[in-house]
């Protein structure tokens, strides 16, 4: 079915959930006034439904391969990023001074979710290339922003980060990639890489790879690996691509699904590269750009679930299977309880990840706005359930839309398998979910569960004030949020922090769930009456708000009952 970008959706929650005003009244962001929103929202869902949506399928029947040490993309991928491309969308966020639109990341937030749904395998060049673009602007000189920041913000140039290999996945610190000093102050690389996503790239000029790698005088672990630009193709006298660097695609990985993105092993071989920010602080740069990617990780599940979740809505509206308990009805299995359960848990998750998310994104706007430090903390807080309830939601949003479909959804022609396939990696890359959930609860929290605090507050304030006119609702949002706040009392006082990490994720997921029921409680008073925002809030307050309980229990069991049991007792 055609995708339809849920634009009206996004000035929804900007008006209504997380006060887009206040960052439109900032100077840094004053140009990008209500007018200015809806119309880029509404060009780059035309772009999304008539540019990338075509293409989504070609990638997974039809997917990137490696000839002859070469690379070539799915069918029609070429011509989708020169849209993408022309229309200016990858330096969406960026800054102007180099190209870039240089628009709040609560609008590029929604742009990026729905260039998820159009091509989720597609719209993963843009994104590494934008996290590029972050750590430039922050780190770089002066001289490698005027030559990568105009070519990568223009579409002409793409990015990358490489972090991982072998032997370091999650421990980064454990990586073997060295670095040495050429007499001319540029750096030879030397080591593999794997699971670097679009690591070669037909369609634009030069690839340009963000490289960690370890100096001689480098310490064990985290603290002694700098950050290095190594591209594809050494820039000439002129700024163009010129000569090849020392490096190359080794092989494409054979994934479960985004079949369209490549993801390379690359080999470097004593490759050219310039450091970015000071030397033995790679990590540093390199976060700059990994945060923010994972609101944009997050925003791609909520992209995909979206897409998933219309495909099933009409697919449900239009099969007819037995009788159906409807009076008067048309036979369709959207008339079946189970099946409307199973549209409405859909519908509301998404509205849910997606409010946190652009709270999330709100929350950063602010900080580099203001400069406030408890914006920062917000936002920082915010990243973790974003990321990690988003991508969540994604999945299962996509498994039941091949539940919904019944037998044709394990048919791959009816597409219904590529979203659940394509969506499954974003709970592990950018950061494990379970790693989200550790961060949430320990260096997250080393203000005291302040923060955790100020949201929980936030969450009973409303509740009080809706009680009025929402009572039932209300009460059972204000109960849930002082369940949540024995949790994260819980947590913050325990100084094992195994305890805390035992129970993590569930503790991220009742986090989410209760903010989740904030935001449709929000949603309803905003109607102002029975509506469809009322009655779709009631669903998820009275249905899914309840599992908030079970979610909070398992986080305060502590660690005791998971080493209680021995590898004999886990073995077969």
């Amino acid at each position: 079915m055609p995708y339809r970008a849920p634009v009206s959706e996004f000035e929804f929650i900007y008006a209504n959930i997380v006060g887009l005003d206040q960052v439109q009244q900032t100077s840094r962001f004053a140009e990008a006034d209500p007018d200015t929103v809806t119309a880029v929202l509404t060009e780059a869902g035309r772009l999304c439904e008539d540019v990338l949506a075509p293409v989504n399928r070609n990638g997974d029947l039809t997917p990137s391969v490696l000839e002859n040490g070469a690379l070539r993309s799915a069918p029609g991928y070429a011509q989708a990023f020169a849209a993408i491309a022309e229309g200016g969308w990858v330096g969406v966020g960026a800054d102007p001074e180099h190209g870039g639109m240089g628009l709040p990341l609560s609008v590029a937030t929604a742009v990026g979710e729905m260039m998820a749904s159009g091509c989720l395998a597609l719209q993963l060049n843009p994104l590494l290339t934008q996290g590029n673009i972050e750590a430039l602007e922050v780190h770089a000189s002066d001289d490698i922003k005027a030559l990568y920041l105009p070519k990568l913000n223009s579409g002409e140039w793409s990015g990358t980060m490489n972090l991982t290999e072998p032997q370091a996945g999650s421990d980064v610190g454990a990586l073997r990639t060295k670095a040495e000093r050429n007499p001319d102050g540029t750096y030879a690389i030397t080591g593999q890489k794997i699971f670097i996503t679009w690591g070669d790239c037909d369609f634009t000029e030069n690839v340009c790879h963000l490289v960690l790698a370890r100096l001689p005088d480098g310490g064990k672990g985290t603290k002694g690996i700098s950050l290095f630009m190594v591209p594809r193709n050494l820039p000439d006298e002129n700024g163009e691509a010129g000569v090849a660097n020392a490096l190359k695609v080794v092989s494409l990985e054979h994934k479960l699904g985004i079949h369209g993105s490549p993801t390379a092993v690359m080999q470097y071989d004593g490759a050219t590269g310039w450091l970015i920010g000071q030397e033995h602080d790679g990590m540093k740069c390199m976060f700059t750009m990994m945060n923010n990617a994972r609101l944009g990780v997050g925003m791609q599940g909520v992209g995909v679930a979206e897409a998933a979740y219309q495909q099933a809505l009409e697919y449900a509206q239009e099969r007819k299977q037995g009788r159906t308990p409807v009076a008067d009805g048309s036979g369709a299995i959207f008339e079946h309880a189970d099946v409307r359960r199973m549209l409405a848990t859909m519908k509301s998750e998404i509205f849910a990840a997606r409010a946190i998310g652009l709270e999330c994104a709100l929350a950063l706007d602010m900080a580099q706005a203001t400069g406030a430090e408890n914006w920062r903390a917000r936002g920082a807080f915010l990243t973790p359930i974003a990321k990690a309830f988003g991508t969540d939601v994604g999945i299962r949003t996509a498994d039941t839309g091949v539940q919904v479909h019944g037998g044709m959804g394990f048919i791959e022609e009816t597409g219904a398998a590529q979203y659940l396939r394509d969506v499954r990696i974003t709970s592990i890359y950018e950061g494990t979910n379970g790693i989200q959930a550790m961060d949430l609860v320990a260096r997250k929290m080393m203000d005291g569960g302040e923060m955790a605090q100020t949201l929980i507050d936030e969450v009973e304030q409303f509740a009080e004030t809706a009680r009025a006119s929402r009572p039932r609702m209300a009460e059972a949002v204000w109960q849930a949020s002082e369940t949540l706040r024995e949790a994260t009392e819980w947590m913050v006082s325990q100084t094992d922090l195994n305890d805390r990490f035992a129970g993590c994720v569930p503790y991220l997921a009742g986090f989410a769930r209760i903010l989740g029921a904030h935001y449709h409680l929000k949603a309803a008073g905003a109607e102002g009456g029975e509506g469809p925002r009322t009655r779709l809030a009631r669903f998820y307050i009275r249905r899914l708000l309840p599992e908030h309980e079970g979610l909070l229990a398992h986080a305060k069991a502590g660690q005791g009952d998971i080493y209680a049991l021995s590898a004999e007792d886990l073995g077969v």
